[in-house]
This record gives structure tokens, sequence and C-alpha cells, in this order.
């Protein structure tokens, strides 16, 4: 049975062999021929894919090796409004928060900080230690994180003491719920994963300013805006650390007032007599080396002690205190320096009267374990060389 079956498609093959070599041209097609144009329609596509398999052999019999196989034509152009299908679209850039969003709310506030602890919960900070007259807080805002300074309050609690357990879901929720009663809004779509904390210069630079759990994608945080008329109030509430220890940070978003005054010329002149250098508070944005518009008064006694003295040379030299990592510390100090060397020669200073330098944290006047010993630190001197 296998040879006739054999034998029989043999003679099928042959005699199809034949017909071909022995065809002059097969007739033409009634149909126009379809142009190929490298950018198939949707009806194109729909017509290949339900065109019955059996057209394609019933062709391959008649056409000569010719037909079958046309000259491409010319390549061309793609029309401007045509889309290569190999075309990847690059991705958006992630909007930023607009804090404009979140209506302003109607209910009426508590006093700051708000929130009483919870149930069975005691504070792990000593009495005293948990509001700062003006500090700053990373919260996330969308998916960007987002740095606000102003007046402080941070608390802490053991979720898994004696008294009374918490579940990290009913520590949260609990909060939630109190945020939400005074209009707040959740305003966070993202945890602290690398890519997030990357956009603030990585978890080092983000836990400079982070008075909550650690920033890391295993512990969560959940950021929440209360707007009221002239007032935005950023809430934090975390979780993590082992055991576990539930966090909440309140900051009413306000500019610093400026509680320290600064040197005259003839001032900084007596110091630097007595002492061979002087110490200076310039103010800078956060983690940065730019200089804030209320540091200008500075700058320019600074000026005037240099042109009231033709003579003095000064090195001028920068300090931070021990807030995060030492090597940052030890950049930034010296960027700080830069700025006001920089600053001065912008306001006619000789650039061969000044030096720069910077020591990062290696050379406190104070203890860095207090709030007020980092503010001391955190300084610009003025040294006679």
């Amino acid at each position: 049975m296998k040879d006739h079956r054999r034998s029989w498609l043999f003679a099928g093959a042959l005699g199809m062999a034949l017909a071909g070599c022995t065809s002059e041209r097969a007739a033409p097609s009634a149909e126009p021929p379809v142009v190929d144009d490298g950018a198939p329609g949707p009806a194109s596509v729909q017509a290949a894919a339900s065109a019955p398999a059996s057209a394609a052999p019933a062709a391959a019999s008649t056409a000569t090796a010719a037909d079958a196989a046309p000259m491409p034509e010319p390549a061309r152009e793609p029309a401007a409004d045509e889309v290569s299908p190999d075309a990847v679209a690059e991705p958006d850039e992630p909007a930023a928060f607009n804090v404009a969003s979140v209506p302003q709310t109607s209910a009426s506030l508590p006093p700051f900080p708000f929130f009483k602890a919870p149930d069975g919960l005691v504070s792990g900070y000593r009495e005293g230690e948990r509001e700062l007259s003006f500090d700053a807080q990373y919260f996330i805002a969308g998916t960007q994180p987002r740095l606000v300074e102003g007046r402080v309050f941070r608390d802490r609690f053991n979720l898994a003491g004696d008294a009374r357990k918490y579940s990290e879901l009913e520590f949260h929720r609990n909060y939630e719920n109190a945020v939400k009663a005074l209009g707040g809004v959740k305003v966070n779509k993202a945890q602290y994963t690398p890519g997030v904390a990357g956009a603030a210069g990585g978890r080092a630079s983000i836990e400079k300013h982070m008075h909550g759990a650690a920033a890391i994608s295993d512990y969560r945080h959940d950021s929440y805006l209360i707007r009221a008329p002239a007032h935005e109030y950023w809430i934090d509430v975390s979780t993590g650390s082992i055991p576990l220890h539930g966090y909440v940070v309140v900051v009413e978003r306000e500019a610093m007032t400026q509680s320290l005054g600064f040197l005259d010329a003839a001032a900084m002149k007596q110091a630097i007599d007595r002492d061979g250098r002087v110490a200076l508070h310039v103010n800078f944005d956060v983690d940065k080396a730019t200089l804030r518009p209320e540091a200008e008064p500075v700058i320019a006694e600074i000026r005037t002690l240099m042109e009231a003295n033709p003579s003095l040379e000064l090195s001028i030299e920068g300090h931070t205190d021990n807030t995060g990592d030492a090597d940052h510390n030890h950049t930034l100090s010296a960027q700080r320096a830069r700025a006001v060397a920089s600053a001065l020669v912008a306001l006619g200073v000789a650039p061969g009267r000044l030096q720069s330098q910077g020591f990062g944290q290696d050379r406190p006047v104070a203890d860095n374990a207090t709030p007020e010993g980092r503010a001391q630190n955190r300084r610009v001197e003025l040294v006679r060389l």
C-alpha cells in the first residue's frame, strides 16, 4: 500500500514539474497586483490571516519562477506621519507633583501636630525631643522624593511591645483614617526603590533628612498632604526595623525664621585680629552649595572687610555636621567654600587674595548629638593667611 501511494505522489510531482517547463507564461491574474510599500494596512493584515491555505499551492502550480519572485521596488523614505513598526517609544518622564491638585480642607484642624499616640503605644523619644523648630524631611510626592522644610514633629513606637501589639496594616490604617478625617490626601504612588531614591541622590542623601523608617523598598512609607489656607502640612507614616516599629512625621511647611544675626565687617576684623579666624553661618540650599538670598548681606560684609584691609588674604573653609556620608560632606563643604569665594570675586575681590577648601565633618566645634550643636558645626570660616 505504501509503495502504491509513493508512486502516485511521484507521478503527481513529475506532472507538475513538466507543466511548469512547457508552459510559456502563466495567464495574468484578473486582479491588479498588490504593491508592498513596507507598511501593510489593517485590511491587508486581515486578508492575509483569513486567506484559505489551499490557495498558495494552486498559484504556485501555474506560475513561472520569474513570476513567483517579482523584483522589489526601490526603497522609499517613509511619510512624515508614518511610524516604523520597529520603533520603540521612549518612556515619558514622570510628571512633577502639583500641590494645587490637592483640594484645601474644610475640616477644623486640631493644634499641631494633630495626632496623639495610638492606644497602648509609648513614644520612643524623650520629652522635648519630638519637635524641631526647623528641619527638613523627605516625602514621596507622586513617584518622586520631595524635600519639605519647616516645623517638624516626629514620633516612633515599638509595635511589637508587651503592652499593645500593632500589625503594620493596623498602624497605617489608623493614621490613614485620621488624616482623611482632617481632609488630607495620600500623595505617594511609589515606595523607596533604588530608582526612586536615586532621583534625590540615593538612600544616603534621603536619610540625611529622614525622621521615619529607612528609605528602602521593604519598609512602607505613606505620604499625605493636608492643605489649609496659607498652610501645607505634610505627613509621613512609615513602618520597619526589627522589632517592628512605626513612625510618624508631620511637617508644617514654612521658611526658616532667621534667629542668628551676622557679624559686620568691623566685628569680623576684630575676631580675625584676636583669633586668626572668624566663623560665619552662611545660608545655603539644603544639601547644596547654592547661596540663598539671605546670605547676600554676609557676603557683602566680607567684601567690605576685604576693601578696608587691602593686604588681608583669606582662606575660606567649609564645615558640616556629621549627618550622612563623610565623603559627601567633605565634597559639599569644599563646594560651599568655593561658592563663597566665587561670590566675592563677582563683587570685585581679587581672586589672588582668596583660597578655599572644605573639611566636612572633621573639625567640629560643638557636640553633634544635639540639633544646636550640629547647627554650630555647619559653618564657613574666614582664616587669615
